[in-house]
């Protein structure tokens, strides 16, 4: 069994594909030999975890297991427990998370890797639908960041529009670097009630109308955005109540993992099967941050992977039970 301090060490430091693959198949076995509920769907395949020597032969748990059982990986009473918004009447996921500076490192190690340290940056989030609710992970994520951006002008807005666009205003005129995190629906009240010229302006959408507006494809949303603000690319975070690590896209739909984080795509037939790039299929997710939890989760998302290594995500498998992060249905 590895010591889980030791790869807690080591998966942040992942600087190739074979440190990946090394670190993945000893959490695997880890994961196989701590977590019941992991085990049990392994053993009911009637796979054996000794013949596994690659990260693509991995079983990947179905996403929907967070729902109905408790994931953990381990003996222990969470820190804290994120959960999903889900929808009226329908359950929620459930991630009882061991040790929440994980999360936190994953996150920020995540950001600085894609923007920057967040000191840099006003960080700006227009969250309402999550504001509302306890146990969003990203709530959790941009509250944090925003407390280390250690800027007095960073914070949360829930319908605050013409404020928002004042503080914007403000902003631009003194050429801060703005990040603004926003759900879709809000966003695009922002834009259509409030428009502004702003190019410098880094929008990062994260997903979901949740029945405030009628579901468009992303780029139909994208274009709406990029000329509400005045700039000329919205950029996207993939992440989910299930995951400690975040994808972001820097415009096009196309997103990059953290090295710490990989896409697959599986054959819709065949959920065992891996697809080459350029073939549509379900998305599995290998997040190694998820030490304590299960790190090979097949989500309910559609998607491909492109040549370059970038995935974009497409729709879901059903659309009756849209995940109030990170997805536009098409």
């Amino acid at each position: 069994m590895p010591q889980t301090k030791h790869l807690k060490d080591r998966i942040f430091q992942i600087n190739d594909d074979v440190v990946f693959n090394d670190i993945a198949i000893e959490l695997f076995h880890f994961q196989f030999e701590n977590n019941p509920v992991y085990r049990t769907f392994i053993q009911g395949l009637s796979k054996n975890p000794m013949e596994i020597s690659h990260y693509r032969d991995i079983p990947f748990l179905p996403i929907g297991f967070f729902k109905s059982h408790r994931v953990i990986s381990g003996d222990y009473q969470p820190e804290i427990i994120f959960s999903s918004s889900g929808t009226t009447g329908l359950s929620t996921s459930k991630h009882h998370i061991k040790d929440q500076n994980l999360y936190v490192e994953s996150f920020k190690k995540a950001f600085d890797i894609f923007f920057g340290t967040p000191e840099e940056y006003v960080i700006l989030a227009l969250l309402p639908s999550y504001l509302k609710r306890d146990g969003s992970s990203l709530v959790f994520m941009v509250d944090a960041l925003i407390k280390m951006s250690g800027q007095n002008k960073s914070g949360f807005y829930l319908h605050e529009y013409k404020a928002l666009h004042a503080l914007l205003m403000r902003l631009k005129s003194n050429s801060k670097k703005v990040i603004l995190f926003g759900v879709s629906f809000a966003l695009l009240d922002l834009a259509d009630q409030f428009p502004i010229d702003f190019p410098d302006l880094i929008i990062i959408e994260t997903g979901g109308m949740k029945g405030r507006r009628k579901e468009m494809v992303r780029e139909e949303l994208h274009q709406i955005l990029k000329k509400g603000f005045g700039v000329d690319k919205i950029y996207s975070e993939y992440g989910m109540t299930e995951l400690l690590s975040q994808a972001y896209s820097k415009g096009e739909g196309l997103f990059t993992s953290p090295p710490w984080m990989k896409v697959l795509i599986r054959d819709t037939n065949d959920p065992f099967s891996i697809l080459s790039a350029g073939k549509t299929g379900g998305i599995n997710v290998i997040d190694l941050a998820n030490i304590y939890s299960c790190s090979f989760i097949a989500t309910q998302d559609l998607g491909k992977i492109h040549k370059d290594g970038r995935f974009e995500v497409l729709g879901r498998f059903d659309s009756s039970d849209v995940r109030g992060c990170n997805l536009l249905v098409i």
